[in-house]
């Protein structure tokens, strides 16, 4: 592995499976929106393990900063200075990026979206999940394990980013088939788990009876938790992301489950859309992972750390 500071990011090289390229091999680069970000993480990775298993080279681009326009933006030239054959593209604004799009359609440079859905430009695909679906889904799990009556309360996302601003929907629509539950509050928490702790600490002071948490990450999920002990109080708590962050919560009981947004499958379905793309194979234009819930029942895959897994493939992925 070759690794370099570049300005504000960490630009990583990393050879194929065998550590030697193959003759002709293409390099399929990453640009994501973070480091410690574990679904944007789980993007590098997947990709990375398709790019391997086809003969390919990867290349990451990973901002120092999460979710830093700025800092992405930074970036786009130095991808187009390293010249990949392809791009697994998270923008951290869908955007702003979309001028960066043309850049790399210009330079020959093809380029397939995950996560966050670019607002335009030329893109070979998009993979992603259903955010809206994701959050009604879960939504769903928990009013019902609550017994489809009780108090809640609603962690948000960002309301500048997609991801969340669907996810707010969606709950807020599962809602509506709930008539005996009540939203109490609902704040964004930024995704992050301190303002998450922060912020059901209010929630906690202002009502007495809070019987369920939606929150729309894991780590606000974790801090909703956090609030909840140092308060000695019990409520049923969901997340979105199935993180390996998350997982002991889940067995241990703390957290009830977590919708799954598989950023490791979005990486290795790209991965191997570039790969076709690039030797003129056909291609979809669109790849949205089907919603599900990981509980205490179904968490044990997401044990296996995501270095390990093996890459589903988009034959086995549309078979489903």
């Amino acid at each position: 592995m070759k690794y370099r500071a570049a300005g504000f990011a960490a630009v990583i090289t990393i050879l194929n499976g065998l550590g030697v390229p193959q003759a002709g091999a293409e390099t399929i680069a990453t640009l994501t929106k973070g480091q410690s970000n574990p679904i944007v993480r789980g993007v590098r990775v997947g990709s990375e393990t398709m790019a391997g298993k086809l003969g390919d080279k990867s290349l990451h681009f990973v901002p120092r900063t999460e979710n830093s326009v700025p800092e992405q933006l930074a970036l786009v030239d130095e991808v187009l200075s390293n010249k990949p054959d392809a791009l697994v593209f998270s923008p951290s604004d869908p955007k702003a990026f979309v001028p960066a799009v043309d850049k790399f359609n210009a330079a020959g440079i093809a380029v397939v979206n995950v996560i966050d859905r670019l607002a335009g430009g030329q893109v070979v695909a998009y993979v992603g999940n259903d955010d809206y679906d994701l959050a009604v889904v879960t939504a769903r799990y928990l009013f019902k394990a609550m017994g489809s009556k009780g108090n809640v309360v609603m962690l948000e996302g960002p309301p500048t980013l997609a991801t969340a601003v669907s996810r707010s929907r969606g709950f807020n629509d599962a809602l509506k088939e709930f008539p005996e539950i009540k939203l109490l509050a609902a704040k964004s928490a930024n995704y992050a788990r301190p303002v998450a702790l922060q912020t059901m600490r209010d929630f906690l002071r202002a009502y007495p009876q809070v019987d369920g948490v939606l929150a729309a990450n894991d780590p606000m999920a974790i801090g909703a938790n956090e609030a909840l002990k140092a308060a000695g109080k019990k409520a049923m708590v969901v997340g979105i992301n199935a993180s390996a962050e998350v997982l002991e919560f889940i067995k241990s009981g703390e957290i009830l489950a977590s919708g799954d947004y598989n950023g490791y499958i979005q990486g290795c379905l790209a991965a191997e859309i570039a790969f076709r793309h690039l030797h003129k194979q056909e291609t979809p234009k669109e790849v949205i992972l089907k919603s599900a819930v990981i509980d205490k029942t179904n968490y044990q895959p997401f044990e296996t750390p995501m270095d390990k897994r093996t890459c589903p493939t988009l034959d086995s992925v549309a078979g489903k």
